[in-house]
This record gives structure tokens, C-alpha cells and sequence, in this order.
């Protein structure tokens, strides 16, 4: 493809840009994103742009012509200049990916110590979850000041919190790890507090052992509904738990006035898939295409696609690169997602440095407009230069797309479980294993505060059970 991606114009900055803090109703600012979701998609607004600005001018507005203006957009066909093909079924995806390995050659049964490696994907997800959560929503310059400022630049291992420059920061410091406004550096907890990122790593397991390898969106919107707490939910996922409150389900409850459909939600919860789809990609993306498409569409979905069958791949495949060319395999060769981080792979091959590298991820996104900050795409290009420039280091990789910014905690949970698989849970260095005490706190009732090796366990115990 020779067309370039242009995210669109910079619209609000992120003070301004967060939604209602129950994300429940849709609101003004939720138009404003549709408006620019829309355009990302390559639908023609041309006949709604009136429609939109004289409801975003309005003094007031009502819920019934929200409403009606997210319902008209939902509409829109796409251009037919649009240089993207990005269906959203399974068949449509399938049909559009790149030749790939599919299959992994000996697989999960060549595997010495299974369990090692799944215990290496848990590890490295709350380890990179960890690692970010406590400078989420800053930019890349508060990171780098404050890292600077506390003597901790470059980024080596877990942040710790700074009491000197606790009130020019915002830290909070305090040891109560469920305290979502105390400080969630290293040192001031015990272990990973709780996170949406892993709470979906644990709603994945939950649902498997419910619903088993056969599960269908449906089961994931039903899991969802009995054991995620609503307000543990942001963006597309709690627009989607909206809309099965009211009864819309799998796959209208991922479009029903929901703008955030291809940000990072999505992507972030594809630990499982590959857990339990170890030397098997192709499995590995279409389980996580049944989780994606209840709240996510086209590069939303390929997201979680793509980071499932890197996870799948990861333990048989430390080549960097071939690890993110299996992850594209498994998406459409002509979306968006695919030429931005081909577009990375690239520049590595170009030999451009780091900070040159995140640099131009930063003119294309910003992240101080929040639907940049949490996009899919932006994202997936800063877990891609991690995994490039950090060579496939555990420490070095997480550190150097911690420092790159954006959604800090999701990206680096996500880097972290294909570097856990891919390394193991023995190889893993102690310095960042030992600060978890192998434990997570997450919001879900059925696995509240646990042993993150007993997680791994069963992990193991239900890909033993499916593959029987």
C-alpha cells in the first residue's frame, strides 16, 4: 500500500477529552470522537458534517439527538477511495490476511515444560502491567522528567516513587494496594494491585473454564455481565456492557453508539488465546476474534488478533520480527494496523535509532488527545519498537515502551506475556519477578487476590482438558 495513514486532525487535548465517568450515556464529547472515528474508518461524513457541528456548537443538547446522530453515522458507507480493506467477520478477516504459518511445526506437544512457559506469560504480563501502571496517562515528557528528576533515567526496572517530588508529580504515597489514588510505585505496594489489563487475562480464564474452547462472543457477553464490575470496565468494553444491559448483543453491542470500537480495550485481552493456543496461531487469533468482536471492530479486533498469535508463536520464535510478521498473518494485509507496524519493522530495518523511532510515533499520534492515547494502532507501535529495539530482552524491551509513553500499562502488559512465553517463567530475571511476590489482586469476585503461579496452573490444567 502506498497510501499514508493520517489519524486525522488533533481535536481536544486529554484534560478535555475524558468521556462521562460513568461512560453509561452518550454525551457530546462521544460525538466528537464518532465524528473522528468515523473518518479513521474512511466512511463519508460528508453529509452528517453539518449534523455534527451544529451539535457539538449547541448550548445544550438532548440524549434522543445524540442519539439519532451516533444511530445516522452507524450509516455512513465507506468511500470508495478508501485505500483500506478492513472487514470485521472472521470469514471477511481470514479471507484478506497474508500467507502465515497457521500452525506452529511440533507445537505445544514439543514444549519441554509447558508450564514454565505459561507461568513466564503470566509473570510477564503483570510484570509489564506493573511497570507502566504507575505513570499511566502521563505524557512521554512527565515520564522522562520525572525519571530524570528521581535518578531513574534511562527506565531499567520498576519506578519507585520519589517523596521529594511527591506534590510536583501527583504521587500518592501509600501502601494500600487497592487504593486507586495512592501511589502505585514499587515501593509502595506489595505486589500488583488491581488493573483492567489483567483482570482480562483472568476473565479469559474464567470464561474457558465455564464455557470451554467452544465459547462464542455471546458466552464472553454473558461472563462479562456475572463477573466483571461495570465500573472496572472504560471506553469500548463499558460501552458494549451498556448495550447487553439493554439487551443488544454480539457483534451490534461492539457498534451501538460506541466511538472507542478500535481502541486498545481490545487488544489487551489477549493473554488466553495464546496461552491456551501455545504453537497454534491461527486458533489463537479466532479465539481472540470471538473475545474482540463484543466490543471492538476492524483494527480493534485485529488488535487482539494480532497480539494472540504472537503469544501463540512466542515460545517456538525469538526472532523479534518474524514474531510480529506471525502476529500480521493472522489480520488483513491492507488495514491500517498492518502498515503501521510494518511501517516499524521498516524503520528498524532502516536503522533508525530509538528516540527517532518514538518520534515519529509522536507526530503521528498525540497523546495528549485521549483517542490517540489509547488507540489500537498507536499502541501497537510503541509494543512494536519495544520488542525491536529491546531485541527481545525482557527488562530492555518493557523499558524502552514504558518510556515511549502512551497507554503505558496496557502496552507494556501485553510486550510483557509474549516476553514471558517467549523466555519462561526460570529465565525470567529476578529483579523483576521478585518484586510481584507471585501475587495479583484483580476485580473479579473468582479470582480476587491470587497466587499468580496457582493462575498459571490452571491455565495449564484447562489446555490439558481442551486438548484431551
Amino acid at each position: 500500500m502506498t497510501a499514508e495513514y493520517d489519524p486525522g486532525m488533533i481535536e481536544v487535548e486529554i484534560e478535555d477529552a475524558l468521556p462521562s465517568p460513568l461512560f453509561l450515556d452518550p454525551n457530546k464529547r462521544e460525538v466528537q470522537y464518532e465524528r473522528r472515528q468515523c473518518r479513521d474508518e474512511g466512511r463519508d461524513v460528508s453529509q452528517l458534517e453539518e449534523r455534527f457541528d451544529a451539535l457539538l456548537d449547541a448550548d445544550a443538547v438532548t440524549q434522543e439527538e445524540l442519539h439519532e446522530l451516533l444511530d445516522a453515522s452507524r450509516e455512513l458507507p465507506v468511500r470508495p477511495d478508501f485505500p483500506y480493506h478492513e472487514p470485521s467477520s472472521l470469514d471477511g478477516i481470514r479471507d484478506a490476511r497474508p500467507e502465515g504459518p497457521r500452525q506452529i511445526e511440533g507445537g505445544f506437544d514439543d514444549l519441554d515444560d509447558p508450564y514454565d512457559v505459561i507461568y513466564g506469560g503470566w509473570l510477564g504480563a503483570v510484570a509489564g502491567c506493573f511497570l507502566g501502571k504507575p505513570v499511566q496517562g502521563w505524557s512521554r515528557d512527565k515520564i522522562h522528567s520525572y525519571l530524570k528528576a528521581s535518578n531513574q533515567f534511562p527506565l531499567s526496572g520498576y519506578m519507585r516513587s520519589d517523596d521529594e517530588l511527591a506534590e510536583e508529580y501527583d504521587i500518592y504515597n501509600t501502601v494500600e494496594s487497592s487504593d486507586a489514588e495512592g501511589s502505585m510505585f514499587v515501593n509502595d505496594v506489595p505486589h500488583m494491585p488491581v488493573d483492567d489489563d489483567i483482570d482480562y487475562v483472568a476473565v479469559g480464564l474464567g470464561i474457558l473454564d465455564e464455557y470451554g474452547v467452544d465459547f462464542e462472543p455471546v458466552d464472553v457477553a454473558n461472563y462479562w455481565l456475572q463477573n466483571l464490575p461495570v465500573f472496572n470496565t472504560y471506553t469500548a468494553e463499558r460501552v458494549a456492557y451498556r448495550n447487553l444491559l439493554n439487551l443488544v448483543m454480539p457483534p451490534e453491542s461492539a457498534t451501538l453508539r460506541n466511538p472507542y470500537r478500535e481502541h486498545v480495550g481490545a487488544l489487551i485481552r489477549a493473554d488466553m488465546w495464546g496461552f491456551v493456543a501455545l504453537g497454534d496461531p491461527e486458533q489463537a487469533a479466532e479465539y481472540a476474534w470471538r473475545d474482540a468482536s463484543v466490543s471492538h471492530v476492524k483494527n480493534g479486533i485485529y488488535g487482539e488478533m494480532f497480539a494472540a498469535a504472537m503469544m501463540a508463536a512466542a515460545p517456538f520464535e525469538s526472532d523479534p520480527r518474524r514474531l510480529l510478521e506471525i502476529g500480521l498473518s493472522e489480520i488483513p494485509a491492507e488495514c491500517r494496523l498492518a502498515e503501521a507496524v510494518s511501517d516499524v519493522i521498516e524503520w528498524r530495518e532502516n536503522g533508525l535509532d530509538y528516540e527517532e523511532a518514538v518520534e515519529r510515533v509522536h507526530e503521528r499520534w498525540d497523546e495528549s488527545n485521549q483517542f490517540d492515547w489509547v488507540h489500537t494502532i498507536s499502541n501497537a507501535e510503541v509494543l512494536a519498537i519495544g520488542l525491536l529495539w529491546g531485541e527481545g530482552d525482557f527488562g530492555e524491551s518493557l523499558c524502552l515502551a514504558v518510556q515511549a509513553g502512551f497507554d503505558t500499562d496496557s502496552h507494556a502488559a501485553t510486550l510483557g506475556s509474549i516476553l514471558g512465553l517467549l523466555h519462561g517463567a526460570e529465565a525470567l530475571p529476578n529483579d523483576w519477578t521478585d518484586p510481584l511476590d507471585d501475587t495479583v489482586e484483580t476485580s473479579l469476585v473468582s479470582y480476587q487476590r491470587q497466587p499468580i503461579s496457582d493462575l498459571a496452573a490452571e491455565t495449564l490444567s484447562l489446555v490439558r482438558e481442551t486438548g484431551e
